[in-house]
């Protein structure tokens, strides 16, 4: 299991256990963690489970694929450390990652 922190806009911290194999994406959905919407199910096919990954953590959720780059421009307020949370596949190497809920999503 890997502890991931969701933090909303507000800044109410929401720390979780999430199974390796799983999204961060999915984490959030099977722990009612408001902030993520998930409107697509995970197909990146949206832009609704927009999150902020910490800095620190960002090289380690991976690299953005082309269907990812093409979602995040639907967001609002992207930035440098933008990840859609459906892209972002829970591994052990993730314990104590951090992600951040802009404002709104879509």
């Amino acid at each position: 299991m890997a502890k991931i922190t969701y933090i909303e806009h507000n800044g109410t911290e929401h720390s979780i256990e999430v199974a390796p194999g799983l999204t961060v994406m999915e984490g959030a959905i099977r722990n009612t963690i408001p902030g993520i919407d998930a409107d697509c199910g995970g197909a990146c096919a949206c832009a609704t489970c927009h999150v902020y990954v910490d800095p620190a953590w960002f090289e380690k959720t991976g690299s953005r694929e082309a269907m990812e780059e093409s979602m995040l421009d639907f967001a609002d307020g992207v930035t440098e450390t933008s990840r859609l949370s459906c892209q972002i596949k829970v591994t052990e190497d993730l314990d104590g990652l951090i992600v951040r809920m802009p404002e709104h999503q879509g």
